[in-house]
Order: C-alpha cells, then structure tokens, then sequence
C-alpha cells in the first residue's frame, strides 16, 4: 500500500516491547476514512522496495545522461541504420557518384597539360 502525504490522512507509530527483547513498530494510517494497521516487517519490506525502486531509477537516469551512453547508442544506432539494404545501396551510390567526379577532375586536368 503507498499512501501519498496527505492534509486528510494522519499516520501514527507506536513502539511496542516484545517479548525478545526487540521494539516492534506497528503503525497505522487513516487514509479516506479507512484505518490500515501495519506490523514492522510490512513497514521494513516497503521501505525496502521503495529504496530499490529508486536505486533503479537513479541508475537510468545515470545512464541517460552519461557521454559515454549516449555516444554508445549513437554507435549502435548507426550500425543498424548501415545494415539496411537501402542505406547500403544509397551510400554505393555516393561512393561511385564521388569516384566519377573524381575521375573526371584528374582526366580534364591531365587534357590540359
């Protein structure tokens, strides 16, 4: 259960002795109109999942910003962007149209000597 804060609800914690020794913690959250009790281990568990969720998020947000992501996937992107049939074709294209200006040039400059 995630509960935002709130103005409407009110939370309270209680710390109880336990027979082992151990202070237990239950809490519970009025929300809406509805009371929810929680023992320690369900507030410890929550607590828990929450810090992974943002131990996650942090590392994608990391790895979003970082140059060296960012200059990878640019890598990558291009690399299956020249694996299509027609980038291949398109950049043949540009290659023999650069060769035969190329050619011309050398050929009209050797005329003229």
């Amino acid at each position: 259960m995630h509960l935002m804060a709130d103005p409407d609800s009110r939370a309270q914690l209680r710390a109880a002795s336990a027979a082992n020794g151990k202070v237990a913690l239950t809490g519970s959250v009025v929300a809406n109109g509805r009371e929810s009790k929680r023992d320690s281990d369900e507030i410890v568990a929550e607590i828990e999942r929450t810090r992974q969720s943002l131990a996650r998020t942090i590392d994608t947000l990391a790895d979003r910003v970082s140059p060296s992501s960012n200059v990878r996937r640019l890598r990558e992107r291009a690399t299956e962007e020249l694996r299509k049939p027609e980038v291949q074709l398109a950049t043949a294209a540009v290659a023999l149209a650069v060769t035969a200006v190329v050619i011309y040039r050398v050929s009209g400059r050797r005329r003229k000597a």
